[in-house]
């Protein structure tokens, strides 16, 4: 992909590796939110602890031990057999909830609590520096399924989602994790590395649980057993990971000795001026209005009002915002559809978890191969596949087969996720390091405040409290507004383009003619045409 097809700046060598970093962006079930947006954070996190030399080069083994560890973490922690089965377990006679009770008073939990903690745990993975942020993710696991294997009150489900809500919001820690333990020449190497030990554990764990239902017909209770083992082994392999020095905002050691030295010389500028150590009222002000623009907060919120001015990268983070929406709505009442569709009879969730595990991500990574004009096609692009999900969201809330209901939604998961591997290289390429993760947390919380009211009007008992069929029509119309929002602004933008091309050739033509006739040019060498030749060649 050209460089000067994006918004803003950039090397395409730098563009490609972001890409390549970010590709396989397609992960895990409903239940594994925002994934993607985390990881285009950590991508960014890596570039800005680069600035600190790596201590690990001179003990190699240690490093590599500690990535080998880490992406064994990033596997097992990543397998609960039961994670697709939760819905059907609620609504079995193992727990014997109705599916109402689900969908409208059950399920809405998990965006509201992932809303409430995802700034927190944002700010406190940084702070903290990842380690205890994944304990702490280790023992929300185990509470949801002590609460999945001993709960049995309504009250106590709605705790269990919450919980859902901490540890999807912890997730980042992880993906930014990695970073803190190698030299920046192998970042690229250790994302793919992270990423990939977390893909093929979803995928062992979807394909586990299937077999445990469909071969060795055990119950849900007994599959949950088997899930509460496995979080418990990750917790216990969370409090070995070794615990890193640097972080991205609060613990950046070289930038802090830079400051620091930067300041002892201004002081020593300003001793050798005032001797007597009197420094003019206005130099305090300035220094003190230095010192507040110098925090790192307040310089990226000053930088974002460029974001709004490109018109990609204002494209890109509104399709990260709405078209991320619907997506994760869809990935949240999906289950309780099937459950209905097929009436519990057979449960084959695993196994479709699994098939979409994988076309996401093909499609993920086929997305880093896609070369065409971002900067003009962008819209249509995005217009066409969202055009395509609406259609198969009104198939799944339609159809009675549940067969199709599954394909659809393969298919569904493997559109979106190959244009978030794009969206995260056309947003990231033109932005600087730190203002790159405030943009993807701002994305991601104005997504996750969007879910909430979408929720809370539709599906939440104190709203309209819909059944799932109608809510997969209100998602369908969703996507439908927003198809014509795309396509209405692909043909501006494809229209603009074409005229402006026309105008620049007919500039061309009206500039070269009188120059190639005018025998008095004497120095048309020196005069440059819009093709950038002279006239005389």
């Amino acid at each position: 992909m050209a460089a000067d097809d994006t918004a803003g700046s950039g090397d395409g060598s730098e563009g490609e590796k972001e890409m390549d970093v970010k590709v396989a962006a397609a992960e895990d079930t409903g239940r594994h939110e925002d994934e993607d947006a985390e990881m285009a954070v950590s991508a960014h996190e890596a570039q800005s602890l680069s600035e600190d030399p790596a201590v690990e080069a001179r003990n190699p083994k240690k490093w590599e031990w500690a990535v080998i560890f880490l992406c064994f973490y990033g596997f097992m922690s990543s397998i609960k057999p039961g994670e697709p089965f939760i819905t059907p377990y609620l609504l079995s006679p193992e727990k014997n909830f109705t599916r109402e009770q689900v969908t409208n008073e059950i399920t809405p939990v998990l965006t509201y609590s992932y809303m409430a903690v995802l700034v927190p745990a944002f700010l406190l993975t940084d702070f903290l520096r990842y380690k205890p942020v994944l304990i702490i993710q280790g023992i929300s696991q185990v509470v949801i399924w002590l609460i999945l294997f001993l709960g049995d009150t309504l009250l106590q489900m709605q705790f269990m989602e919450f919980f859902y809500g901490i540890t999807m919001a912890c997730r980042v820690a992880y993906s930014s994790y990695i970073f803190s333990l190698v030299n920046p020449v192998l970042y690229q190497r250790v994302a793919g590395y992270s990423r990939s030990s977390v893909l093929l554990g979803v995928f062992t764990s979807s394909v586990l649980g299937q077999l445990c239902m469909s071969v060795g017909n055990i119950t849900y209770y007994t599959l949950n057993a088997i899930s509460l083992g496995f979080v418990s082994f990750g917790l216990l392999l969370s409090l070995c990971l070794p615990w890193p020095k640097r972080s991205l905002f609060f613990n950046r050691t070289k930038n802090q000795e830079q400051r620091e030295l930067t300041a002892v010389a201004v002081k020593s500028e300003l001793d050798l001026i005032n001797p007597k150590g009197e420094v003019p009222s206005s130099a305090a002000s300035r220094n003190s209005a230095s010192r507040w623009k110098d925090s790192v907060f307040v310089q990226m919120l000053l930088e974002m009002r460029n974001v709004v001015k490109k018109p990609n990268l204002r494209l890109w983070s509104l399709w990260w915002v709405f078209n991320s929406t619907g997506y994760y709505l869809v990935l949240f009442y999906v289950h309780i559809l099937w459950s209905k569709v097929s009436d519990n009879k057979k449960v084959y969730n695993g196994g479709v978890e699994a098939a979409s595990t994988l076309l996401s991500a093909m499609t993920a990574f086929m997305a880093g191969y896609v070369k065409i004009r971002w900067n003009v096609w962008s819209e249509l692009v995005i217009g066409v596949i969202t055009a395509v999900q609406a259609a198969l969201l009104l198939l799944m809330g339609t159809t009675g087969n549940i067969w199709v209901c599954y394909i659809a939604y393969v298919l569904f998961r493997g559109f979106y996720q190959f244009l978030v591997p794009i969206a995260t290289f056309q947003i990231a390429s033109s932005l600087t390091k730190e203002l790159c993760a405030l943009v993807f947390g701002i994305n991601t919380f104005l997504g996750t405040i969007l879910k909430s009211i979408i929720s809370l009007i539709f599906s939440d008992k104190r709203g309209l409290a819909l059944d799932v069929h109608s809510q997969f029509l209100v998602y369908f119309i969703y996507f439908v507004i927003l198809t014509v929002v795309y396509l209405v602004c692909a043909a501006v933008v494809i229209i603009r383009h074409y005229r402006n091309q026309a105008g620049a050739r007919g500039g061309a033509n009206d500039q070269a003619t009188p120059i190639e006739l005018s025998p008095v040019a004497v120095n048309s060498e020196a005069e440059p045409l819009s093709n950038g030749k002279s006239a005389k060649s």
